[in-house]
C-alpha cells in the first residue's frame, strides 16, 4: 500500500516534536512565503479563478533543484484553496492498486501530491493518465481471456506533483499539468528574510550581520538556511548567551567547515578531485562518482545545480570542468610546466 501523509488545513495537527517544528518553520500561506515572486502571482491568479468559479485548481507541476520549497508551495496552495492535502511519493506508490486506492479516497477539491513523481512505475503512470484527464480510474479485473475493464467515476481533485528531473518524467503524464513551474533559487536577502523569519518562530535572538553571514552560506537554498540555523543555535546555546552574533555564527560555520560561498567538505572534495585528477576536466560524471564513491543522482541533484549557479563548475559535450573562479577559490593555479594544479 502507498504511504501517505494527511495534512489538514487547521493548525493545531499534533505531530513529532521534530516533524512539529519542521512543519511550524514552513509558512502556510502566500503572505508569509518568501520568495518565488513570479510562481506566486502565476499560483494566486489560479487559485482566485479557481475559487471563483467553484472548481478545483488545475494540476501543477513544481520543478527545480531540492531544498526550494516544492512540498512546502503544495502545502500553501492546499491552505489558500482551503483544501485538504494528501501526500505520498513515487516510489511508495509501487502498484495501479495502491493508486487506486488513494485516488477513490479522495473527496471533490482535495489534492494529491506526490513528490519524487517521475519515479512513478509506467503501469502506475497509464492509470494516472485518464485519472488527470478525465477524472476517470481505468482497471482491470482479473488475468486472462476473463478479464474485464472497469471504469470508475472519481472526484474532482488536483494532482501537485514534485520532480528534481523533468528530463526523466514521461511526456504524457508531462503534458496533463496544466501548470509547470521551476523553483529558481533564493537571492542572499530572500535567504536572510527567511532565517530572521525561523529565529523568531524559534524564539532565538539573531544579528543582522549574523543573518547575512548565515544567508551567504546557505547555497541560496531554504532548507540549508534552516539546518544551518539550527545548528549555530546549538552552538550559541553551548556556548555562548544563546544569542546569535557575529562571532557566534562565525565560529559555528567554522566548526561547521561552511566556508564563505556555503560549499562543504563533500563540495570540495569533489572540485578538487576533478583538479587533481582530471587537470580540472572536463570529465564525465560517472566517473566522478566512481571517484567519490557517490551516487551519480547524489552529484546531479545536490552538488552540481548550486556549483554551476555560481560558476565553480561548468556542464560542457565532453563532460564537468572546473572554472577558474573554483580555481581561485580553492587556492589553486594551474601549473604551466606540468599541466597540475598546485597550491597558489
Amino acid at each position: 500500500m502507498a504511504i501517505e501523509r494527511i495534512i489538514h488545513t487547521s493548525a493545531d495537527d499534533s505531530t513529532p516534536e521534530e516533524q512539529e517544528l519542521e512543519v511550524t518553520l514552513r509558512p502556510h500561506d502566500f503572505a508569509n512565503y518568501i520568495g518565488q515572486k513570479r510562481i506566486k502571482q502565476n499560483l494566486q491568479l489560479a487559485i482566485t479563478a479557481a475559487k471563483k468559479r467553484g472548481e478545483p485548481i488545475d494540476h501543477v507541476l513544481l520543478h527545480g533543484p531540492p531544498g526550494l520549497g516544492k512540498t512546502t508551495l503544495a502545502s500553501v496552495i492546499a491552505n489558500e484553496m482551503s483544501a485538504q492535502i494528501r501526500i505520498t511519493s513515487g516510489p511508495a506508490i509501487e502498484r495501479a492498486g495502491d493508486l487506486a486506492s488513494l485516488l477513490t479516497n479522495l473527496q471533490d477539491g482535495d489534492i494529491l501530491f506526490i513528490d519524487e513523481i517521475h519515479r512513478l512505475h509506467r503501469s502506475v503512470e497509464e492509470v494516472l493518465y485518464s485519472a488527470m484527464e478525465d477524472f476517470k480510474l481505468d482497471i482491470m479485473l482479473g488475468k486472462g481471456p476473463s478479464a474485464k475493464s472497469l471504469r470508475l467515476d472519481l472526484p474532482k481533485f488536483t494532482i501537485i506533483g514534485a520532480t528534481t528531473r523533468t528530463g526523466s518524467l514521461a511526456a504524457p503524464l508531462r503534458d496533463r499539468f496544466g501548470m509547470i513551474h521551476r523553483l529558481e533559487f533564493y537571492t542572499p536577502e530572500e535567504i536572510a528574510r527567511i532565517i530572521k523569519r525561523a529565529a523568531q518562530i524559534l524564539g532565538v535572538e539573531i544579528s543582522d550581520d549574523a543573518a547575512q553571514k548565515l544567508a551567504g552560506r546557505a547555497r541560496l537554498t531554504p532548507r540549508i538556511a534552516n539546518r544551518l540555523l539550527k545548528r549555530v543555535r546549538d552552538y550559541a546555546d553551548v556556548n555562548g548567551d544563546g544569542i546569535i552574533d557575529h562571532y557566534v555564527s562565525s565560529s559555528a560555520l567554522e566548526l561547521l567547515e561552511v566556508d564563505e560561498l556555503g560549499l562543504d567538505p563533500a563540495d570540495r572534495r569533489m572540485l578538487e578531485a576533478i583538479i587533481d585528477s582530471y587537470n580540472g576536466g572536463p570529465v564525465g560524471v560517472d566517473t566522478i562518482a566512481a571517484l567519490l564513491a557517490e551516487e551519480r543522482g547524489t552529484i546531479e541533484d545536490f552538488h552540481e545545480p548550486y556549483l554551476m549557479q555560481i560558476g565553480l563548475l561548468e556542464r560542457t559535450p565532453r563532460g564537468r570542468k572546473v572554472t577558474h573562479k573554483a580555481y581561485t577559490h580553492l587556492g589553486r593555479k594551474r601549473s604551466s610546466i606540468d599541466g597540475q594544479a598546485s597550491l597558489v
